[in-house]
């Protein structure tokens, strides 16, 4: 079961990595938005695993208000970029 454990880890890290790289890159601001979406849904579900992991379940609550606050960040700045464009 821990090298689970650890393969989820490692995907989740790498997943992490490949976002942040297209937030700092991004040639757009929209780019930069989505990945910043993307960023958050990949600490979302990472969370949500360590929840289960220690089996600790305030840690889902707490994904559950990221999640929603990610979301309404993302819609906040596609306001923006609408009206700056």
């Amino acid at each position: 079961m821990n090298y689970f454990f650890i393969a989820i880890l490692a995907i989740l890290m790498i997943a992490i990595f490949i976002s942040f790289l297209r937030f700092i890159k991004g040639p757009t601001a929209a780019d930069r938005t989505v990945a910043l979406d993307t960023l958050t849904t990949i600490a979302t579900a990472g969370l949500v695993f360590l929840g289960y992991m220690f089996q600790r379940y305030i840690y889902i609550d707490v994904a559950l208000i990221y999640g929603v606050l990610g979301f309404i960040g993302v819609i906040i700045i596609a306001r923006y970029l609408e009206r700056a464009l």
